[in-house]
Parts: C-alpha cells; sequence; structure tokens
C-alpha cells in the first residue's frame, strides 16, 4: 500500500517509494525558486530492504508515493543458517526471512522479533 503526497510535505526520516522501491529519506535540500520556474527539491534516500542509496530532484509541488511501512512482531519457530521461520503474533501466519548479519547469533527458537512489511516486502528489523 501506497499513497499519494505533494514532495513538500516530506520530512528527513520519512519513507518515499523510488524505483518502486520503500526508501526511507535520509537529507532533502529545497532550492529557491527561480524567475520562471518553481522551487526544486532534492532528496536522498536508502532502500528499506536492498540499503542502496537512491536520489531524485522534483518540484516542489510534484506529487510522489509514500509506502506504509507496518511494524509487526513475530516469534521465531526455527533457524537455518541463512533463514528464520517466523510466526506472526497477530495473524499467525507462518513465513521465512533471512536473517541480518547483526542478530545471526542472538536469533533462536522462541524468540520474539520486530519485522517490517511495506509492498509486499519484509525485513527482519530487531529482536522485540
Amino acid at each position: 500500500m501506497k499513497e499519494q503526497v505533494e514532495v513538500r510535505q516530506l520530512r528527513e526520516g520519512g519513507y518515499i517509494v523510488i524505483d518502486e522501491e520503500p526508501c526511507e529519506i535520509i537529507s532533502i535540500s529545497v532550492s529557491k525558486p527561480g524567475k520562471h520556474g518553481a522551487a526544486k527539491a532534492r532528496i536522498d534516500a536508502i532502500g528499506i530492504f536492498d540499503s542502496q542509496k537512491r536520489s531524485i530532484v522534483e518540484p516542489v509541488t510534484a506529487k510522489v508515493y509514500v509506502p506504509l511501512v507496518e511494524r509487526k512482531r513475530a516469534q521465531v519457530l526455527s533457524v537455518t543458517k541463512e533463514n528464520a521461520q517466523l510466526m506472526d503474533l497477530n495473524t499467525f501466519e507462518t513465513f521465512e526471512l533471512p536473517i541480518p548479519e547483526n542478530l545471526k547469533d542472538k536469533i533462536q527458537a522462541g524468540v520474539e522479533v520486530v519485522y517490517l512489511e511495506s509492498l509486499g516486502k519484509r525485513k527482519i528489523e530487531r529482536l522485540a
């Protein structure tokens, strides 16, 4: 799910969709309007799921998409070398996600984690 907003409503630390990838905004710089043109905003962002840096330049009145990013809790059911099988604590849905490098030694069966979900993608964020 995503919603449409004007560029002038975006803030650092918020989210934006760039190249169909949900990204977290790290900086926004706005130029002054010219004699015949509107003010432009340069937005630098990092992909939530792929950690790639992306930039766009748009007029401040342009419409862009903002993803709806949800933080959810899940319980770890089992762990393999690279993946963890999780069960959502609200819907009881089970699914597998790759384990981030910084949590490889901390995740084990029975532990609760917080994961992000946006635009059909999921990622383990941290321990609950």
